[in-house]
């Protein structure tokens, strides 16, 4: 397959030459991806190759427990325990990163007994993890939260795993909503980009993931957002909603934490360290606490907390007289 994706404010070159990995490229990106020309030039290639031989680092440096470079080009084994060898290089305004499938015993067992973590991990060492990084070298950093329209409003909501923020989105993109991922973005303190991902819900009709929910298509998906206002989301067990804007300091917290807890960028601290440490580009670490604290002190901030099993419009809240935007 050869096909481009525009993801995290990059557009990727992807090229597989096996048919299994480019099933699981085509479906991470939920029809997201282009098979004609872009007007924007690639600014990351994605190689899997069929090779299964390992990439020789014969005399490189060590960067760490699997990892070598060489004159900027960094070698990682079993990357993020994915089981794909990585090789990257830094081709000026393209990054290269080539995949040779070659899972340790240990790898090719957790994968066998855990189908769907092994597929998740797969689909962000593929994809997620190098436009992430290659966007971290441009000043965008991973955000865990999502933005949307609907109701007059663009908020950039973030809230802890679990809280229910894929279903308030699928409510809101019932309606004329429009989002730029389900969970994760890249964002630069102004705007942000989605990173296209699979929404994962309760009650969808696709592939069954963990925590009880399967996958199902993103609509109305849009490249960049400019909140308009910060939401940090939370639930409860009353009957009661409440709406109440909040400090700055509050609403880069949340954004900061719920950030570095996502599930989803477990691993990517460390494949991101390795990469700056042995090509010598991009921030050993992105700077998160910044990028959090110049959202949350440029824009309104809120806290809404919702019912368990309230069904509601975010647009429609903050609209309503419940919120106070001065």
């Amino acid at each position: 397959m050869r096909a481009l994706l525009e993801t995290a404010g990059e557009v990727l070159a992807i090229e597989s030459r096996t048919t299994r990995f480019a099933t699981l490229i085509e479906e991470t990106v939920s029809g997201a991806l282009v098979s004609a020309p872009s007007d924007r030039e690639a600014t990351v290639l994605v190689r899997v190759e069929h090779d299964r031989r390992p990439f020789d680092v014969a005399g490189w440096n060590a960067v760490a427990r699997d990892a070598w470079c060489h004159d900027g080009v960094v070698v990682m084994r079993d990357v993020c325990t994915s089981g794909f060898d990585l090789r990257f290089r830094n081709r000026g305004r393209q990054a290269e990163f080539t995949y040779r499938w070659r899972p340790p015993a240990r790898t090719r067992f957790a994968a066998l007994a855990l189908a769907a973590r092994s597929r998740l991990l797969a689909r962000a060492v593929l994809l997620q993890y190098p436009a992430l990084w290659w966007a971290s070298t441009r000043g965008r950093v991973p955000v865990h939260a999502s933005a949307f329209t609907g109701g007059g409003v663009t908020p950039l909501v973030s809230g802890a795993s679990g809280v229910g923020k894929s279903t308030l989105l699928s409510t809101e993109l019932e309606g004329d909503g429009r989002a730029v991922s389900d969970n994760l973005c890249a964002g630069d303190g102004e705007a942000v980009w989605g990173v296209v991902e699979p929404m994962r819900l309760e009650g969808a009709g696709g592939r069954r993931m963990p925590h009880g929910r399967r996958e199902t298509q993103l609509p109305g998906r849009v490249g960049e957002l400019e909140p308009d206002c910060v939401v940090v989301l939370q639930r409860d067990g009353h009957t009661s909603r409440r709406v109440q804007r909040c400090d700055a300091g509050t609403a880069a917290r949340a954004l900061i934490s719920n950030t570095y807890m996502a599930g989803e960028l477990r691993r990517y601290w460390g494949f991101a360290a390795a990469l700056s440490a042995g090509s010598g580009i991009g921030p050993a670490h992105p700077p998160i606490v910044e990028v959090s604290a110049t959202f949350a002190q440029r824009l309104p901030c809120f806290e809404v907390v919702l019912s368990n099993g309230q069904g509601v419009r975010l647009g429609q809240l903050l609209g309503s007289k419940e919120a106070t935007w001065i």
